[in-house]
């Protein structure tokens, strides 16, 4: 459509070859083809539906779902104090007044002027007073400063979806950091656990090696395994503290700050939430939403370079007096008005290239609007499959543990009765621990999928500073 362009205007304005009437008819089919983008064919067909979907409402408080107060409280609190989320919220003030700059284009502008002067000569002194009122205005024919106020006020709405966003993205990273902090005291809480019975085995071994039953390297080996447990519990201290520092400064607080996090249980699993169907989901997600506004103000963008092209039309009005004293200046006034046709005629190319630039911008807004959708199909999917996919992991896991529970009693029975070897009891006792610290985590991992699900599903944060009137 915009291949319909200003090059035959410049041509026949350039050379004289077309009346004044065809070259402003041209100039209006110029601007008939700066249309705005309202529907969007995508290149793809969106999925019906998606693979798994659930029965429980999905909310934009999402973390409630885990009825957990103290985690609410500590995503309420970090999205209202952290630094990035203010500095996201800035960012949108900014945009909003750069929408309310341009919108002042709208009106004329009006300055007033005095000046006074004062000259002392051979002949005497001499006064000189004067007060003016003036103001321009640019006629915009064509709707070009509207165009513009358009394109900044959907570039302020995309900044408040990325906003959206980033307070979307906060709230999973202390969701997740939490879940982290409570699986680290847990996989401590049984380190401990561990520590205290291979503490009571080595004692064990110890007494029956005084007796001539069994051989040194029995010990050592069981000191060994001893020893492994103590270091492991040292890294978990180490993570547990590195990541209280990480929620503290998510808070906007200095680390070290003694955080009271000591809950050592990850909460259960809530119900699956219901995804819906994928069109709703391009709809709800604010990054989704902030590609389409750009995409749209690219497109007001292009408006304003075709535009241009085209002549404008400026006015000025004036108002003035001048007196030797203050007594006589509003004797006498003098006023004028003018208008200024501007045509552009030559400029190398630039506009023609300017508009080809805009035009590239808005095709490439278009492919990154989307890209913006496959990734949100994409994440929905990917989250929903781990999650089915972990849930199987952790029964086989538990089935595990289960068996190398069996197995570690049944070889230490043999081994105090002489009948098995102790590398064989140790063995099957170090797989037994391994096996409950992994199925701890892959717990943990289970919650993070669902925290990637309900983040890939989520709309808005309710947030009272999105009550903030548009330019305020």
């Amino acid at each position: 459509m915009h291949k319909i362009t200003s090059k035959n205007f410049n041509s026949a304005l350039h050379f004289g070859k077309m009346p004044f009437v065809f070259t402003i008819l041209s100039m209006v089919i110029i601007n008939a083809c700066a249309t705005r983008t309202r529907n969007i064919a995508l290149e793809f067909t969106p999925p019906e539906q998606f693979s798994i979907t659930g029965e429980q409402k999905m909310t934009d408080q999402w973390w409630t779902a885990f009825q957990d107060s103290s985690l609410n409280a500590l995503v309420d609190q970090t999205v209202q104090s952290n630094f990035t989320v203010k500095s996201a919220w800035q960012r949108l003030l900014a945009a909003r007044a750069s929408a309310n700059r341009d919108k002042a284009n709208l009106f004329p502008d009006l300055d007033i002027s005095a000046n006074g002067q004062a000259q002392r000569t051979s002949e005497g002194e001499t006064e000189q007073i004067s007060l003016g009122l003036s103001s321009s205005y640019e006629l915009d024919v064509w709707g070009k400063i509207p165009a513009g106020v358009k394109a900044e006020r959907l570039r302020a709405e995309a900044t408040l979806a990325d906003y959206r966003t980033m307070a979307i993205t906060l709230s999973a990273e202390v969701v997740r950091t939490y879940f982290r902090l409570i699986e680290a005291n847990s996989q401590k809480k049984l380190l401990i656990r561990q520590i205290d019975t291979n503490q009571k085995l080595l004692n064990l071994i110890k007494n029956r090696f005084g007796s001539g039953q069994i051989r040194s390297v029995d010990i050592l080996r069981q000191r060994q395994l001893l020893e492994s447990t103590y270091e492991q519990k040292i890294t978990e201290e180490s993570r547990i503290q590195v990541l209280k520092n990480r929620l503290e400064v998510l808070m906007a607080k200095p680390p070290r700050q003694k955080i009271n996090i000591t809950r050592d249980r990850l909460p259960p699993l809530p119900q699956t939430p219901e995804s819906g169907v994928p069109a709703e989901l391009v709809g709800r997600r604010p990054d989704v939403k902030a590609a389409y506004k750009r995409l749209l103000a690219a497109d007001r963008d292009l408006a304003v370079a075709i535009t241009n092209q085209l002549p404008r039309l400026d006015l000025s009005a004036s108002l003035s007096t001048t007196a030797e004293n203050a007594g006589n200046l509003f004797d006498y006034w003098v006023s004028s008005i003018a208008g200024d046709l501007l045509a552009p005629v030559f400029y190398g190319g630039r506009l023609r290239a300017e508009v080809d630039r805009r035009q590239a911008l808005k095709k490439q807004r278009l492919y990154e609007y989307e890209q913006s959708i496959l990734n949100a199909f994409q994440e929905v999917e990917d989250a929903l499959i781990r999650e089915k996919k972990q849930l199987q992991r952790i029964q086989s896991l538990e089935e595990q543990v289960r068996l190398a529970r069996l197995t570690s009693e049944q070889l230490r029975v043999e081994y105090l009765n002489g009948l098995s070897d102790y590398l064989d009891v140790l063995t099957a006792f170090n797989d037994e621990q391994r096996l409950r610290r992994n199925l701890l985590a892959a717990k943990l991992v289970l919650l993070e999928y669902r925290v990637q699900l309900y983040r890939a599903l989520a709309g808005r944060i309710a947030d009272k500073r999105d009550r903030i009137p548009k330019g305020k």
